[in-house]
């Protein structure tokens, strides 16, 4: 542990101490929220982001040295395992290193070299190797005449050849060499595979993710694309992949220039500068390997890496989306009427009570305004409904005018909210369980109702790849991708806190050290005994052991208990501290959260411990003083500009009000209300260079952008937040620098 500690920590720019604690407890069962929250002292205050990392990095280093182990094992086995190869072994750094190692003494199947060694050639590749003084033909020619494998002179030395091919091939310090000439040099060439004349093969990444199928777009080359393939942005790395695997395209990523990568190599690998007859053969070896076992290997290797640091970059991204949506801002406990607009088949209209317990449902007809009017009337006032939830799928606007049409006794906060997703939950098992006795259509009008009331708490039934948010979600690393937003599910929740009598189990299986199974223990404890009084009674939970109560009881808050300690943040293990803080203010618990006068009175410093130190402190005494205070921000009605309801109202340089409802690498996707999204790319939102959309806008963000292009045949729309005289004046740069 201590050597990962020392590496880990000098790779990630950390004190090795902490990152010997956090692996010391994770290997204690501790999850990165426990540890990120309250073990601050030990961890030197890392975040959860950073904790995450090391956990990472410690898996991957696991990994590596199992691997180690088995190269040397199997080098060892077939009776090759050297002093100096196994320090090398031990030596290397990374999985390349490895590999390029093992390479030679890799169980292969029967290759072109092997065969040539079978026929008795090695002397002869032996002689091509050292490049000896020597006339090659000759001793080729004797080689002939001596064995009956052999049929030519040319045979021979075309054998002799793929040997040497072979050991270039599985020189570690070449193909080390090589390696980084590939990533320095090699570029993306996307070539097109035309299918139908009349039809572009080829598409960019820019508006592929608009929906959800590739599009050409007039600033790339229809047919191909050459640029240096570590400076290629993500998005289009991946759009290349998908037009490959689609059959549009024909990728290599490799140097341009074969000749110079040959001559890199034949610089690495012929010692001789007089030309010989055996140095001459090495080289048309050297060549032949480049073409057939190095370009090849290589092209693949980099092929790897690009797709993999470009899911990753997908992957953050999508992520980031997911933490903004969960954590958007919610309504609370009020109760809510949640409309799932229609035309033809109506407008599915269901009431719930402050908890999200369906009371009633029926239908409302847009066709017949005055008596749906009627009967939202009626329905806000016999269910004191405090908000109306509306969909913003088709017939949303319509919707909308109609709800604020209808004169209610009270007025109700009225928002459009994302209804993403809302189909998936309904045809669910959680949908069935929670909701199996109504119709399909009104679980997904309940679903719209609770994600006003509590998005965290409604979202996380829904597949993360569902929700509407993310990059290339279907053609990145599926198992990355899920580890990623299971983790960023696992953390929102836990940020927030979880109420324990009225959680569900799935946002229960989310709380630090919890999972499926204790969570639906927790519920059958809860159905049974009635509502948990205090944290403290979690232990009579079947299996709900102390581990598990250190891990989840400070992420879980009980409104019913009598110690107002169960209402916050703050974990049972530091209740005795906190106790002895009132007893020394002279008051009670309750009375130290009430009153700010007697929270002046604790000097925390007097209470810093060998494991209590001032960041945990500091975290109380916050706590104290905003008990189960919320993490997101207060609910802000949604709504759309009024003045346009669908694309054909858009004209070019229209000034509007929309909302983001996705950021990728490439710029965001802008919710204008007419029922496609518009591309507002990075290079239009600032005249300041932007880097990185999410330090610019947020998912849900209200934003004033400007209409640039309109495609009504194609249904795109391309959009700005500059000024018309701007992105002129950026055309215009743009072809003076062509």
């Amino acid at each position: 542990m201590k050597e990962f500690a020392e590496r880990i920590a000098r790779e990630l720019e950390l004190k090795v101490r902490a990152v010997e604690n956090v692996l010391r407890l994770i290997g204690d069962d501790c999850s990165v929220a426990f540890i990120a929250r309250y073990r601050k002292e030990a961890t030197d205050c890392m975040n959860e982001v950073m904790i995450a990392r090391v956990k990472k990095r410690s898996e991957e280093l696991s990994l590596l040295e199992a691997r180690r182990q088995t190269i040397i094992e199997s080098i060892d086995k077939q009776g090759f395992l050297t002093d100096k190869l196994k320090s090398d072994i031990k030596n290397a750094k990374t999985l390349s290193e490895l590999e390029d190692l093992y390479l030679p003494f890799k169980p292969k199947r029967k290759t072109r070299a092997e065969i040539a060694k079978q026929k008795g050639l090695q002397p002869l590749a032996d002689l091509i190797m050292k490049e000896a003084d020597c006339d090659i033909d000759k001793r080729a020619k004797e080689l002939v005449s001596l064995s009956k494998q052999v049929g030519s002179v040319q045979e021979a030395l075309e054998g002799a050849r793929d040997i040497v091919a072979a050991n270039i091939n599985e020189n570690a310090s070449i193909r080390s060499a090589m390696r980084e000439y590939f990533r320095r040099y090699a570029t993306i060439c996307a070539t097109e595979i035309k299918k139908d004349k009349n039809k572009t093969a080829f598409y960019a990444a820019e508006t592929s993710f608009q929906s959800d199928k590739t599009a050409f777009c007039k600033n790339e080359t229809p047919s191909y694309k050459n640029e240096y393939a570590l400076s290629a942005p993500s998005h289009r790395i991946l759009a290349y992949f998908r037009e490959e695997k689609a059959g549009n395209i024909r990728l290599s990523i490799k140097p341009s220039d074969d000749e110079k990568a040959e001559n890199f190599l034949l610089y690495r690998c012929i010692r001789r500068k007089k030309s010989g007859s055996c140095s001459f053969q090495k080289e048309l070896a050297a060549r032949n390997c480049y073409k057939r076992l190095l370009e090849p290997s290589l092209q693949n290797e980099l092929r790897n890496e690009l797709k993999d640091k470009a899911d990753k970059v997908a992957v953050e991204i999508f992520a980031e989306n997911l933490r903004q949506l969960l954590l958007s801002p919610p309504l609370g406990e009020k109760r809510v009427l949640a409309i799932d607009p229609g035309f033809r088949t109506g407008c599915k209209c269901v009431c719930l009570d402050a908890q999200g317990k369906l009371l009633y449902h029926n239908l409302i007809y847009l066709s017949q305004s005055e008596k749906a009017k009627e009967q939202l009337h009626t329905w806000a006032k016999q269910f004191n409904i405090q908000a109306i939830a509306i969909g913003n799928g088709t017939a949303s606007k319509e919707t909308l005018k109609l709800v604020k049409e209808t004169v209610f006794d009270t007025k109700p906060i009225i928002s459009m909210v994302n209804e993403d997703g809302a189909s998936v939950y309904s045809a669910s098992d959680i949908a069935i369980e929670e909701l199996g006795d109504y119709d399909i259509t009104i679980r997904g009008a309940v679903s719209i109702g609770r994600r006003m009331q509590d998005p965290l708490a409604e979202l996380i039934k829904i597949d993360p790849k569902s929700i509407g948010v993310g990059q290339y979600q279907h053609d990145v690393n599926q198992s990355l991708l899920e580890e990623s937003l299971n983790n960023q599910v696992i953390s929102c929740v836990n940020s927030v806190g979880v109420e324990l009598n009225t959680a569900s189990p799935k946002l229960l299986s989310y709380v630090s050290g919890i999972g499926p199974s204790l969570a639906k223990n927790i519920v059958e404890y809860r159905n049974t005994h009635g509502a948990f009084r205090s944290r403290k009674e979690l232990l009579k939970v079947k299996r709900f052991g102390a581990k598990a109560f250190e891990q989840a009881a400070g992420f879980l808050r009980v409104k019913a208990s009598d110690n107002p300690l169960d209402t916050t943040a703050v974990h049972p293990e530091r209740y005795p501290l906190v106790e002895q803080m009132a007893r020394d203010a002279h008051c009670s618990v309750k009375e130290l959260i009430e009153n700010k006068e007697a929270r002046n009175k604790v000097k925390i410093e007097r209470y810093v411990s060998k494991d209590c130190g001032l960041p945990t402190l500091d975290d109380i005494m916050q706590e104290l003083a905003n008990p189960g205070r919320e993490s997101r921000t207060m609910f802000s009605e949604q709504e759309y500009d009024n003045s346009i309801d669908t694309i054909e109202e858009l004209y070019v340089n229209q000034w509007l009000y929309g909302r983001v409802s996705n950021i990728t690498a490439f710029g965001a996707f802008i919710d204008l209300g007419v029922h496609t999204d518009g591309l507002l790319h990075i290079s239009n939102i600032s005249e300041d260079f932007v880097s990185d959309v999410g330090e610019v806008l947020q998912l849900g963000q209200r934003v004033r952008v400007r209409v640039s292009e309109v495609d009504y045949v194609k249904k795109r729309i391309s959009l700005s937040m500059l000024p018309e005289t701007l992105d002129k004046s950026k055309s215009n740069k743009s072809k003076t620098k062509k």
